[in-house]
């Protein structure tokens, strides 16, 4: 089985065409188990979104069918995502793909050594100063590095929780209404994603997180503004 190689942010990834392909089944059926069973998968661990910005980027740098060309969100799975969708299928085919996927596609990576962003920052600094005279032009640089490796990074699971427990305490504190409250949480994701324009409160971005957190504290629903 050939397909094309898709490297991001250090990790081998396939299109929800190319599992598809591997698994001998179709796209929307890889969809459909992904859409009923959607709270086993989490961001940036099974599979990655693309959207927007990102998404343009990405599609620049590569050569896909038009299919893939004209998406607005496209997905990206690792090795643990295309693990969950063998086991979804639980077909011999889509675990004898799976076996073939993790010997010859997804563990290729492992034999070249991936830098961390720390690990690419110091590298970075070394080979400004081997060819370059000016050292304020280095610390611009390497600001320049920082602030796009801040730009990228999302909450962590702890920062998550954090993000979490402020929307419950949000919902408690306006109603004692059991019935009341799933509607609620519901409405304050729901404002949140648009706020920060996110597809999940998990892609906010770190640099964020506290302007996530006044949010919420200052948050009134719409039904009692």
């Amino acid at each position: 089985m050939e397909m094309q190689i898709i490297d991001y942010q250090g990790q081998r990834v396939l299109t929800t065409a190319q599992l598809a392909e591997a698994y001998g089944t179709y796209s929307k059926v890889i969809n459909r188990n992904f859409q009923r069973n959607s709270e086993r998968y989490v961001h940036r661990k099974h599979y990655i979104a693309l959207s927007g910005e990102e998404l343009r980027s990405f599609k620049w740098s590569r050569q896909f069918d038009d299919n893939l060309k004209f998406t607005s969100i496209l997905y990206l799975w690792t090795e643990k995502g295309a693990w969950l969708h063998a086991k979804s299928l639980n077909t011999d085919t889509a675990w004898d793909a799976y076996e073939m996927l993790v010997d010859n596609y997804y563990k290729i990576e492992n034999q070249v050594k991936m830098l961390s962003q720390k690990e690419q920052l110091e590298a970075s600094m070394r080979l400004s100063l081997m060819n370059s005279e000016d050292v304020s032009a280095l610390k611009n640089e390497v600001k320049e590095i920082r602030l796009m490796v801040e730009e990228q990074i999302t909450l962590d699971h702890g920062e998550q929780r954090r993000i979490q427990k402020a929307v419950s305490s949000k919902v408690y504190e306006i109603t004692a209404d059991k019935d009341m409250r799933p509607k609620l949480f519901s409405e304050l994701y729901r404002d949140i994603k648009d706020r920060f324009g996110v597809a999940s409160y998990r892609d906010i971005k770190r640099k964020d997180m506290l302007k996530a957190v006044g949010y919420i504290e200052a948050w009134i629903p719409k039904k009692i503004s």
